[in-house]
């Protein structure tokens, strides 16, 4: 037994994958980003709202404006590695956050190997990526809630060594 056992406790995993589609207006167009996601996803696509009005722009308050979906598991691996694809697994040290996530954006949604279609035009999108360690729940349950300890926060190191091993990425 000379190899040592790692403590299943300290390993680093996917929480969610969120993809998110800012159109910046609702209607037809909103409505063709949530077809594009819900092709991406296989999921339901939820629509977010504006909170506040900005009469520069021609936004209205709790105007439907953007859309995104919350992706979990292996699923949410599966389509990360499609998204890093596109950005050649090269992320920038500024796209990591202190508490252990990361987000990068796509220019084109048919970069990710989707059929291009002319009628519903091309989108970018935007992922976000929260990592976190077994234990996490017991901050998120009902009952019997607790903190999570310093100890157990991924810190941004950790998630660019995480990042860099588990899809042999550059970060720069």
């Amino acid at each position: 037994m000379t190899d040592k056992k790692e403590n299943k406790m300290r390993e680093v995993k996917i929480a969610k994958l969120v993809i998110n589609c800012c159109v910046g207006e609702s209607g037809d167009k909103l409505t063709k980003a949530a077809k594009v996601l819900k092709d991406l996803s296989g999921q339901e696509p939820v629509f977010s709202r504006a909170r506040y009005t900005i009469r520069s722009f021609g936004i209205k308050r709790n105007e439907k404006m953007a859309v995104h979906v919350t992706i979990r598991g292996d699923k949410a691996r599966d389509i990360l590695t499609r998204g890093l694809k596109v950005k050649e697994m090269e992320l920038r040290k500024k796209n990591f956050s202190n508490t252990g996530n990361f987000g990068f954006g796509i220019q084109e949604h048919i970069d990710l190997g989707m059929k291009y279609d002319p009628s519903t035009g091309i989108f970018g999108m935007d992922f976000y990526v929260v990592l976190e360690r077994p234990g996490t729940r017991v901050a998120r349950r009902r009952r019997a809630t607790s903190r999570v300890g310093n100890n157990q926060m991924i810190s941004k190191e950790e998630c660019i060594n995480w990042f860099k091993t588990e899809f042999e990425g550059n970060v720069y």
